[in-house]
């Protein structure tokens, strides 16, 4: 796709690589804000609260100007935009122009370190990057949001194996893409607004990052019958009575669309490969979600669900009319608005609305694995490894049936701790709970055998002499405790607290 359709009314890239040595050479980077701004004006900008920010950008320094010009939109002088840029170049290829108070940025800029250190841009419309000046409220439907905490939670979670292909649905800015270059041989990026792809090649180029195959169209239409190795998307998943806003609205009705994404995802997916998406999903009258979430996933593949938060209808019309600018109209105005979502949910049965991850992988096993969970509390980010991990779980537990799994040995994960809960001064404790510092952060109650069992687990011992011993010492009889046991295990192996010991030898 050519430059000229992409890109009509925005910058060009063509000379990116001069710009971007000349916001290193500033230190306009992740760590340069930080330093310069300190830690309480640069959380103050994630609010988008600028006051901070401006008051410490009053001096002439490159890194200021550029702060002020690409993070706060504020015009800066000519002499000090030449001072911090090669002003010529990015009046040319219109990073920024000329007004009657200054030089002023057409684009949000908001540097972005990599996983491994990298200095990255992601490029977006004005006021639309998290820590930039602004929110999207009261932009028009054809705006193009820069970092936010979906798209970086996305990309926390995503799986980070090198692979041959990999597909970005509904790119956005072009995070998602940026990120999958540095492990994917080849990178694909769509979205039905074409002003989405040309700021995906101003992150891309303005970071240095190899480019993209950049197509226009809505789902998976533009890549046909494709296969890939990784498809992640963040898609327009708001759940509205309408569609006028192309970056949150879906355009179909209820939660149609993440349904139909995750249901049409297997088949563009190679053997072992993974797909991860954010969604919402209704909470329906007489209906439980779990088992609604569980219907999306397609035959073929291992799914993991994970419900992260859950809105009332109120809460969640709320929310989305102040993302839209909706409560800063007239109260008659703001109160029809309202009413409308509430009617929406009202006629679909809908009570609440469920925020989460969906990740599937396309294994063809004739036994697949559906976990569906709730799971509010904190977690530690990147999760990719821990996303990889759990299926590779799964996959051992479908294969090792109950004798080969007390035949196996077993080591107790790092950073894994036992908590004894009880009464000061008590002889027993009233439970014990196995807790995790890092990753998903679980923490589960486990019997005096099972802490036992867990606190032995070196790899040294089968499972099945391990209960032999514990079965002596507490005066069991070792068959029973054997029959009773391997349920308890394969639960500690699923969440991730034991896992399998390398093969001896």
């Amino acid at each position: 796709m050519s430059t000229t359709s992409l890109a009509a009314g925005l910058p060009v890239p063509d000379q990116s690589a001069r710009l971007r040595d000349a916001l290193l050479a500033a230190d306009f980077t992740a760590d340069g804000l930080l330093e310069l701004l300190g830690a309480p004006a640069y959380s103050a900008l994630a609010r988008s609260e600028t006051v901070p920010a401006l008051r410490a950008t009053r001096g002439a320094s490159p890194l200021e100007t550029l702060v002020r010009l690409f993070l706060l939109q504020r015009p800066v002088a000519p002499e000090r935009a030449r001072e911090a840029l090669p002003l010529d170049v990015a009046l040319a290829d219109g990073w920024v122009a000329e007004s009657a108070d200054g030089i002023r940025a057409t684009v949000d800029i908001r540097p972005y370190g990599g996983p491994e250190g990298q200095d990255w841009y992601i490029v977006s419309d004005l006021g639309c990057a998290v820590g930039g000046a602004g929110g999207a409220s009261g932009r028009d439907e054809g705006v193009v949001l820069g970092v936010g905490g979906a798209s970086t939670t996305l990309a926390g979670i995503t799986v980070r194996t090198p692979v041959s292909s990999a597909l970005d649905l509904g790119t956005g800015s072009g995070i998602q893409a940026l990120h999958a270059t540095q492990h994917a041989t080849r990178v694909t990026a769509t979205d039905l607004n074409p002003r989405a792809l040309a700021f995906t090649r101003l992150t891309l180029a303005l970071s240095g990052a190899p480019e993209a195959d950049l197509r226009e169209g809505s789902l998976f239409a533009p890549v046909g019958s494709e296969t890939f190795d990784l498809i992640v998307s963040n898609p327009p998943f708001v759940i509205s009575p309408g569609a006028r806003l192309t970056y949150r609205d879906g355009g179909m009705g209820g939660d149609d669309l993440c349904r139909s994404l995750v249901q049409q995802a297997g088949d563009r997916l190679n053997e072992g490969g993974f797909a991860q998406f954010l969604a919402n999903w209704q909470h329906v009258e007489g209906e439980e979600w779990q088992e609604r979430v569980r219907s999306w996933v397609p035959r073929g593949c291992d799914a993991w669900i994970v419900q992260r938060e859950v809105q009332d209808v109120t809460q969640y019309a709320e929310l989305w009319l102040r993302d839209s600018g909706d409560h800063r109209t007239a109260p008659d105005a703001y109160a029809a608005r309202y009413a409308e979502w509430l009617d929406e949910f009202e006629a679909r049965g809908t009570r609440a609305v469920g925020f989460g991850w969906i990740t599937l992988r396309k294994t063809d096993s004739d036994r697949p694995s559906v976990v569906v969970e709730e799971w509010p509390h904190p977690v530690e980010q990147p999760l990719g490894e821990a996303v990889r991990a759990h299926f590779a779980r799964q996959d051992y537990l479908r294969t090792h049936d109950d004798a080969a799994l007390l035949a196996d040995h077993f080591v107790l994960v790092d950073e894994v701790v036992q908590e004894q809960v009880g009464m000061p001064g008590a002889e027993d404790p009233e439970h014990v709970v196995l807790r995790q510092s890092r990753g998903m952060r679980r923490a589960t109650k486990v019997d005096t055998v099972g802490a036992g069992f867990a606190g032995v687990c070196d790899g040294t011992l089968s499972a099945g002499r391990i209960l032999d011993a514990i079965a002596q010492l507490v005066g069991e009889d070792p068959v029973l405790l054997r029959d009773r046991t391997p349920e308890a295990i394969r639960l500690l192996v699923q969440e991730g607290f034991l896992e399998p010991a390398a093969p001896r030898g």
